[in-house]
């Protein structure tokens, strides 16, 4: 069982101050100095990322990972085909992801979902969003939501893979589960749902997970 005691105290203690992102940093900045784990670090590339990745007919273009922790995912982009930018709220894991990865072609970056770059805006053929949203409280969760479906590029795909629970279940602790009409949500002017997944993975015991597909109009 993963240890996410830290994780949900500091995340508690932020939202009640109105920084619902602040938190990020010091549970790396902690992690790293070995007091603390980073539950969602797994140190492979997320395996719902990689499934999906596997039915793509090609790999090619501008790739986004949001909130990229130490860089697994972001390296799975790249192998793949994509020219990849990484980023994440928390500057230490930015730190460990290059170290661990000196050799990489992804640009790693320090940036908040909440305030991208202005230059982001409509440029990423695929922007994969995984975990993220679900750590963050509802206000925040949808500022981020507009945030993501403006970095899509036009004909381009934003991925959301996240926990799933019904409406009327309690959101209970960090990581907040999304509903299917959440994430169904989503989609708007900039994007359309193209395919929704709503599945159990092999965790023991089984956790459900919501995985949707978007797509930008071309011009």
């Amino acid at each position: 069982m993963v240890d996410r005691a830290r994780a949900r105290c500091l995340a508690q203690e932020a939202v009640s101050q109105g920084k619902p992102v602040e938190w990020f940093e010091t549970l790396y900045r902690e992690a790293a100095a070995g007091t603390t784990v980073v539950p969602w670090a797994d140190l492979v590339p997320n395996p719902h990322l990689v499934e999906w990745l596997e039915r793509q007919p090609v790999h090619r273009g501008c790739a986004l990972d949001v909130g990229s922790g130490l860089g697994d995912n972001a390296e799975e982009l790249a192998r793949r085909g994509y020219e990849v930018t990484a980023f994440d709220v928390a500057a230490t894991a930015i730190e460990q992801a290059t170290a661990r990865f000196p050799q990489s072609s992804v640009a790693y970056c320090v940036a908040d979902l909440l305030q991208p770059p202005a230059e982001w805006r409509g440029h990423f053929d695929l922007v994969a969003e995984t975990y993220t949203l679900q750590v963050l409280p509802p206000a925040a969760r949808r500022r981020a939501i507009e945030s993501l479906r403006s970095l899509v590029a036009p004909g381009g795909t934003l991925l959301v893979i996240a926990r799933g629970r019904e409406a009327g279940e309690p959101e209970g602790a960090m990581p907040w589960p999304l509903t299917v009409r959440e994430v169904r949500g989503i989609t708007g002017d900039r994007v359309s749902l193209v395919n929704f997944e709503d599945f159990l993975d092999d965790e023991d015991p089984p956790v459900r997970r919501l995985r949707a597909t978007f797509r930008a109009p071309a011009r």
